[in-house]
């Protein structure tokens, strides 16, 4: 019985489904065996990179950070703290370089 089901969870996997990978002694580690979007490195780091070239995808990763996009998919999660870091950042390297410019 366990056999055919394994066999299920294959033939779902070449399908592009994912299937659950269990820890035998901790149900509750549970992994999703699914790509993250954006070429696999998750959305939050793909706009940490991105935000070097247009700034505003570091915003973008904050607000879904602080609208806990991560809970879908907690890998996500670093990515999205990174991208609101660098937002932080840029901010307030914007505030020191507009009080230079007009004092």
């Amino acid at each position: 019985m366990d056999h055919q089901r394994i066999s299920a969870d294959v033939v779902e996997h070449k399908n592009g489904k994912y299937s659950r990978i269990q820890d035998a002694e901790d149900p509750r580690l549970t992994l999703f065996d699914k790509p993250l979007p954006c070429c696999g490195c998750g959305i939050g780091w793909f706009s940490f990179l991105l935000g070097f070239v247009f700034p505003l995808m570091w915003y973008y990763a904050t607000f879904l950070y602080f609208r806990n996009y991560y809970q879908r998919d907690p890998r996500e999660r670093a990515g999205l703290a990174a991208s609101a870091i660098a937002a932080l950042v840029c901010t307030i390297a914007v505030s020191i370089a507009v009080l230079v410019v007009v004092l």
